[in-house]
């Protein structure tokens, strides 16, 4: 079977600091060919990028989330820039909006994104998007930005949004959620987005599918993720594994 892609996976978290390396080593057996590791803030994109030199399948993306935004500044600017020139750091990521937890003033996560927006296009980086419960503001800002190339991470947004970002050029991912019960909503727009625009993820170590949940979530349970997208879609899964892994080879700039 055609390998698979996580597109996004934190294993530069503390959850996986007694095991790490045992994890990665067992990917291959569970057919996961590539991993995007992103970063949250400045450590752990440095701990992102440091990964991703220790192994040949794994990539890093380097951005301040939301959640840290109210810690952003210029030198932190800077040096998510420097961090993007390594040849293994493929995207700035994550970053956006989350109104949900509010962990920082949300006039600082708006500054923030738009800074990092703007370091996005001036770099040509595709852009890694974390959006809780601030659709509307997170459209206004990156329609303002310019920027081309950008991916939804763990996409829960509404059929109507979904259209308007895939017309702006963007992709939607998709994580363990869609594999959880009274999932229609993200069932139907499975269906219908354009083939091209489509990638998985897990976000480990959150967000484990149907039948792990509660559990630390890795990339060996990219598969039940990868089955769901096969089965709304009406496709086989070698089908889905391919279309994902391309869409997010070429959405990250990853040759081979």
């Amino acid at each position: 079977m055609t390998g698979l892609f996580d597109t996004h996976a934190h294993y530069d978290e503390g959850r996986f600091d007694q095991d790490r390396d045992q994890v990665l080593a067992g990917l291959a057996a569970a057919g996961v060919e590539l991993v995007l590791n992103p970063g949250a803030d400045l450590e752990s994109s440095r701990r992102a990028a440091a990964l991703a030199e220790r192994y040949p399948f794994l990539y890093a993306a380097a951005g301040v989330h939301p959640h840290s935004a109210s810690e952003f500044d210029d030198g932190q600017q800077a040096e998510i820039a420097r961090l993007l020139q390594k040849p293994r750091v493929k995207a700035l990521g994550e970053i956006g909006l989350d109104y949900h937890y509010d962990f920082s003033p949300r006039e600082a996560q708006k500054k923030a994104f738009e800074s990092q927006l703007a370091l996005a296009r001036e770099l040509d980086a595709p852009v890694i998007i974390h959006e809780r419960e601030a659709a509307q503001d997170c459209l206004e800002i990156l329609r303002a930005s310019g920027v081309e190339k950008a991916v939804y991470h763990c996409y829960s947004g509404s059929l109507e949004t979904a259209k308007l970002l895939v017309g702006m050029g963007f992709y939607l991912s998709f994580t363990g959620v869609i594999t959880f019960k009274n999932n229609r909503k993200a069932a139907d727009i499975i269906r219908w987005l354009p083939e091209d625009r489509i990638m998985i993820e897990t976000d480990s170590p959150y967000m484990a599918p149907e039948p792990c949940r509660g559990r630390r979530n890795d990339s060996t349970l990219l598969p039940y993720i990868n089955r769901a997208v096969a089965a709304y879609r009406g496709i086989p899964e070698e089908e889905a594994a391919r279309i994902t892994m391309e869409n997010g080879k070429r959405f990250f700039g990853i040759g081979g």
